[in-house]
């Protein structure tokens, strides 16, 4: 079943109905915008999920496996751009998240320093093609050592990762996924605007990408009948006047989770290995 993130978060009252609306990820957002939280809110928010326990709704089915993501809270993402990895670490220490999502213009050496497993953010543009996404995405797992064009197997565990075990646990055999995301000059996520979801279906097949970018409750159902992501995410679509709205939050969830379940083929390919 596809995976949700609801990203931009800042408050207990809209994570704590995420999570029990049946989000698979919470995204705090560190980067400077007006979705930012501070480390001290993060924590607390990161706290108030992580007690949350059983109140997700009944267990996911993916490719005849069940239990992914059931009985369980949500994984909390802190999203960061071009911030020194030392501080994202740091960052991340302290507010106990799972796992981090860089969005600027992290190299893979810098990805190597972190101490969580990573959301790696990629931009297309309007005239990118599924051809150049593949062979981008192709160049990252290559260099993380990933011999299979069809599956994403774990990488080395992060020394200090914690919640890597749990990580497992809720269905996610893997420590590196990919966010596609609009290309907006000088902007880094969060943009409202759209990228063509075509070219997306074929990346889909070969990687665990998460979609993002202009997605709402009103569209999500579409991209995911059309691109059959991994995950899609979501932040200024479950909004009104710059806030997160509770009842997009809810219907957003409830869209996704209303279709019949759609699992990419890579998906297959690690539940059978």
């Amino acid at each position: 079943m596809t995976k949700i993130k609801i990203c931009g978060v800042k408050d207990k009252a809209c994570a704590l109905a995420a999570a029990e609306a049946g989000a698979d990820f919470i995204g705090l957002v560190f980067a400077p915008s007006r979705r930012q939280v501070s480390p001290a809110q993060a924590k607390e928010i990161v706290d108030t999920i992580k007690g949350c326990g059983t109140t997700r709704p009944s267990p996911d089915k993916v490719g005849g496996g069940e239990g992914l993501l059931s009985n369980s809270f949500p994984l909390v993402v802190g999203v960061f751009v071009n911030t020194k990895a030392s501080e994202v670490n740091k960052i991340a220490d302290f507010c106990g998240l799972d796992w981090v999502q860089l969005s600027g213009d992290e190299s893979l050496e810098y990805c190597q320093e972190i101490e969580r497993p990573i959301i790696k953010a990629i931009r297309v543009g309007r005239h990118k093609s599924s051809e150049e996404i593949m062979s981008e995405l192709e160049l990252w797992t290559d260099k993380l050592g990933r011999k299979s064009k069809t599956k994403m197997p774990r990488s080395k565990l992060h020394s200090k990762n914690q919640n890597f075990v749990l990580n497992l646990i809720q269905g996610l055999p893997f420590d590196f996924l990919f966010c596609l995301d609009s290309d907006v000059k000088d902007k880094y996520g969060g943009t409202g605007i759209a990228f063509d979801w075509r070219v997306a279906q074929p990346v889909a097949k070969r990687f665990p990408i998460i979609i993002a970018g202009g997605l709402t409750p009103q569209n999500v159902a579409e991209v995911i009948k059309v691109a059959s992501p991994w995950g899609v995410d979501v932040s200024s679509g479950v909004e009104v006047d710059g806030a997160k709205d509770v009842a997009k939050v809810k219907a957003f969830i409830a869209a996704v989770r209303n279709l019949v379940p759609q699992s990419p083929v890579f998906a297959l390919n690690l539940l059978t290995r």
